[in-house]
């Protein structure tokens, strides 16, 4: 039989973990973000002409993104667009891209991906 006393013991120790982890993964979150001065130079390009609509240099450029991975948080398919960063010397349209949330030319939505959707970071443009 359990000693009540150690199983209240355990349940706030468990407990206080618990919110640990909380606090924790929300920290990571809010810590997931790039000034847009720190971008790539072809990034801030990139960005530039998401805005203004165009001309994109790839046909993909403004295909839906399928969010597939859920990295992104969750909206309907359709809410988010996928926009090629050029990679210098790069034989293809290489790994990085910007994904637009909502309207791309004015949502203000705009998440930058180094790594081919592995992970994301959202653009802050202040």
């Amino acid at each position: 039989m359990i000693n009540p006393t150690f199983f209240k013991k355990w349940l706030v120790f468990l407990a206080l973990g618990l919110f640990a982890a909380i606090v924790s993964a929300k920290d990571n979150n809010d810590a997931q973000f790039v000034y847009l001065a720190d971008l790539p130079r072809e990034a801030q390009t990139t960005l530039v002409l998401i805005k203004q609509g165009g001309p994109f240099r790839y046909e993909k450029d403004g295909v839906v993104f399928g969010n597939y991975e859920a990295r992104l948080p969750k909206q309907k398919r359709g809410y988010y667009h996928e926009y090629t960063v050029e990679t210098p010397r790069a034989k293809n349209r290489g790994a990085r891209r910007i994904i637009a949330g909502g309207n791309p030319a004015s949502s203000g939505e705009y998440y930058y991906t180094g790594d081919h959707y592995q992970s994301f970071r959202r653009i802050k443009e202040q």
